[in-house]
């Protein structure tokens, strides 16, 4: 069992940049590959990034490309979302996952949320 917390949502104006950190407990935190997600209102839960056990190989959907990065501290049982360049349109609960495989499998652990919240 993992157990996830995530922290570092709110609001930020148009161009602004957070760093959403996700802390994790239970099980060993380097065995898991490690997810960013997001829900807006209305819509479905989309994928955002992910990142492998090691940290050296991570993914991202298009519309985060070039402005979200994704890391890992494995001393620290920490995932992170830096977020750049902020848009109105990134607006959601931003929620943290775990699974055993970093190409394909179950996202099994989740977190409680985040809310972040970009004005125009």
């Amino acid at each position: 069992q993992v157990q996830l917390v995530e922290s570092g949502g709110g609001l930020v104006q148009a161009g602004g940049s957070l760093r959403l950190s996700c802390a994790a407990s239970g099980r060993t935190f380097s065995g898991y590959a490690m997810g960013w997600f997001r829900q807006a209102p209305g819509k479905e839960r989309e994928f955002v990034a992910r990142i492998n056990r090691s940290g050296d190989s991570t993914s991202y959907a298009d519309s985060g490309k070039g402005r979200f990065t994704i890391s890992r501290d494995n001393a620290k049982n920490t995932v992170y979302l830096q977020m750049n360049s902020l848009k109105p349109e990134d607006t959601a609960v931003y929620y943290c996952a775990a699974r055993n495989s970093y190409y394909t499998g179950n996202w099994s652990y989740w977190g409680q949320g985040t809310q972040v919240t970009v004005s125009s």
